[in-house]
């Protein structure tokens, strides 16, 4: 089993994020575009022309997007390399771009499960590798909702067995947290999945081996919190959220930029 690379590299990538999504200044954008249309910070290298100043120029959308190597996956491995400038089928790309992103997610949720209980994903690593190269065609007909039940399926035995060991964790999946106080609150082992934790105050909060997964974490605070250890984070939530240099962070994620001026 060969997996792809997880994680976005843009340097292989046609700027695809940048053409075929649709995004809304609502949304934290500097403009609202359709989808096929390039954003006009694209330049003719496919690179954005303020990366390094999104935030402050008003583009914190961008900040929080990530692909999980989606992208590059479509412009050099499901088109060939054939850039979107050369094609005349941007409904398709970005539908199959919607696909992939949301295949490469699934993928790099199962390997952390593997990771933490080996043999809890059974053969779905390998049967999401073969898929992730296929056709277009191949990839449009994917069930990808059925894919979805099933992952998460798995990636609740994981969890459930990688908490198991913190008797006192305590269940607040899919609970409404939004604007809570829950600073210096032990949250080991607890289960967030789904949870609203919007401009939630987790300042000091002790969330390892929290299952995280899905939960909606967009400003959340979680200054001088410890994260490492959380299952299922992703870099998109972690951006998401409000963080400064005292926040643990799990392996493999980055610490936001941003967060140096929390």
């Amino acid at each position: 089993m060969t997996l792809p690379v997880l994680r976005a590299d843009c340097s292989s990538c046609f700027g695809l994020c940048c053409v075929l999504m649709p995004f809304s200044r609502e949304a934290g954008f500097g403009t609202t575009k359709p989808s096929g249309t390039p954003c006009h910070h694209l330049g003719d290298d496919d690179r954005c022309g303020i990366h390094a100043t999104l935030r402050e120029d008003g583009w914190p959308g961008c900040t929080v997007f990530d692909c999980f190597g989606a992208g590059q996956q479509v412009s050099q491995v499901t088109y060939g390399g054939v850039s979107w400038r050369e094609q005349d089928n941007l409904g398709e790309m970005a539908a199959v771009l919607s696909v992939m992103r949301q295949l490469h997610e699934m993928l790099a949720h199962l390997t952390e499960a593997e990771e933490r209980v080996a043999g809890v994903t059974g053969d779905l690593l390998d049967r999401l590798a073969v898929q992730v190269a296929g056709t277009p065609e191949e990839l449009l007909a994917l069930d990808v909702d059925t894919l979805r039940v099933e992952v998460g399926d798995v990636l609740a035995r994981a969890s459930a067995r990688a908490r198991a060991r913190w008797a006192g964790r305590i269940d607040l999946a899919h609970d409404d947290l939004a604007g809570t106080d829950l600073r210096g609150t032990d949250l080991r082992g607890a289960a967030l999945r789904g949870a609203l934790l919007i401009a939630a105050d987790l300042r000091g909060a002790d969330l390892s081996e929290a299952d995280l997964l899905g939960a909606d974490v967009r400003d959340t605070d979680v200054r001088d919190a410890t994260l490492a250890g959380a299952l299922f984070l992703t870099q998109p939530q972690l951006n998401a959220m409000r963080g400064n240099a005292a926040t643990r962070l799990p392996g493999g994620l980055d610490r936001p930029g941003h967060w140096l001026s929390e």
